[in-house]
């Protein structure tokens, strides 16, 4: 038996090994940075919804607009109109795909809350 070319084997073995840790690790760093992105979408989608819950406007269309500027899709709000002067608390869901080299698409989701006090709008 000949060991000719057992080095050459080895270092194949090694180099695509190093080939797959790195994609992992880059792929690791992509889904973290969407899932800030997609977080700081759900942030400002409960934001900018929660006064439209007593302002004139459309809350929904309002969050899916921030959350599609930050980069996100709105799944869900929780943003009824209510023009009563009590406090009141806006939930959302975005979600935002990310591509992964080798790996394929995954889908990282993020919520957030906002809370409103018509009250202190109006001064009281």
């Amino acid at each position: 038996m000949t060991e000719r070319g057992g080095a050459t084997i080895v270092a194949a073995a090694v180099v695509s090994f190093l080939v797959l840790v790195a994609a992992g690790l880059a792929a690791v760093g992509r889904v973290g940075a969407a899932r800030v992105q997609a977080t700081s979408a759900a942030d400002a989608a409960a934001l900018a919804a929660a006064p439209l819950t007593f302002l004139p406007g459309d809350p929904a269309a309002e969050a899916a607009t921030y959350a599609r500027v930050n980069g996100a899709d709105l799944v869900r709000c929780g943003c009824r109109k209510d023009l009563g002067l009590g406090d009141r608390v806006v939930t959302v869901q975005v979600e935002k795909p990310v591509e992964l080299p080798i790996f394929g698409e995954v889908t990282v989701r993020a919520r957030a809350a906002a809370e409103f006090s018509p009250r202190r709008l109006l001064g009281g």
